[in-house]
C-alpha cells in the first residue's frame, strides 16, 4: 500500500516511516499541513496518517478540505491523549480511525489494514482463535457455541487481546489501550479484569485460552496446528 504520513515531529515521522517501510509499505512524508494537503489532494494514496497538530494547515482543516472535495481516502488521525474533543470532531468530519500518542507501529499497521478493508467492502467483523469467536458488530462472544455474557470493559479487553493471538501484551499496553490512561504500577486493575474474563471464557471449555506470561503480561493462545 502507498501511505501518506503527515507529521511534523521528526522522531515520530521517522519512526512511522521506517516501521511502515519495513512491512512493505511505500511511504510519502509531509512535515507540515500545507504540503500534506497538497500531496493528499494531488496524488493517489491507499491511506493517510494525519497528525492533528501541524504547522501551517492543521489536521482537522486538512480532513475537512479533503472530505469537502469528495476525497474518500482512508484517514487515521494521530492525536494527543487528552484531545478527546478533537478526536470526536475528527470522526464527525469523516476520519476513519485515530491513534493516541504514544502508540505502537504494529497497531498503526493493523488499523491501516482495517480502514482499507472497510473502504474496499471487506470489513473485519469476526475475530476467532480456536473455539473462541467474537463478533465486533453484534458484540456476541461464543466459545464452543455457548454464548458468553461480558461487560463492556471485558469485551473491550477481549477484543484488544484477540486482535493479535499469540502476541504478548504488557499490563501497561493493556491499561493504556483499554482504559485510556497512564499506567499506575501499583494497581491490579488489569489482573482483576483478566481473572474475571478468564473465568467466564473457561466456563464452557477446560482449556485456558488466556495465557499469563510471568513477569511480562498476557496473550491469547494461538490454536494448535
Amino acid at each position: 500500500m502507498k501511505i501518506l504520513v503527515v507529521e511534523d515531529e521528526a522522531k515520530i515521522a521517522d519512526f512511522v516511516r521506517k516501521g511502515l517501510e519495513e512491512q512493505g509499505f511505500t511511504v510519502d512524508l509531509a512535515t507540515n499541513g500545507t504540503d500534506g494537503f497538497e500531496c493528499a489532494s494531488a496524488r493517489q494514496y491507499d491511506a493517510v496518517v494525519l497528525d492533528i497538530m501541524l504547522p501551517g494547515r492543521d489536521g482537522l482543516s486538512i480532513l475537512r478540505g479533503l472530505r469537502n472535495a469528495k476525497n474518500a481516502v482512508p484517514i487515521v488521525l494521530l492525536t494527543a491523549r487528552s484531545a478527546l474533543d478533537e478526536r470526536i470532531e475528527g470522526l464527525n468530519l469523516g476520519a476513519d480511525d485515530y491513534l493516541t500518542k504514544p502508540f505502537y507501529v504494529e497497531e498503526l499497521i493493523a488499523r491501516l489494514h482495517a480502514v482499507t478493508r472497510r473502504r474496499s467492502g471487506e470489513r473485519l467483523t469476526i475475530l476467532e482463535s480456536g473455539d473462541l469467536r467474537v463478533n465486533l458488530i453484534t458484540r456476541e462472544v461464543r466459545r464452543r457455541d455457548a454464548m458468553i455474557d461480558l461487560t463492556a470493559r471485558e469485551f473491550e479487553l477481549l477484543e484488544y487481546l484477540m486482535r493479535s493471538p499469540g502476541r504478548i501484551y504488557t499490563r501497561t499496553q493493556i491499561i493504556e489501550h483499554v482504559w485510556g490512561y497512564d499506567f499506575d504500577p501499583s494497581t491490579n486493575l488489569v489482573d482483576v479484569h483478566i481473572r474475571r474474563l478468564r473465568k467466564k471464557l473457561n466456563e464452557h471449555a477446560p482449556e485456558d485460552i488466556i495465557e499469563t506470561v510471568r513477569g511480562v503480561g498476557y496473550r491469547i493462545r494461538k490454536p494448535s496446528p
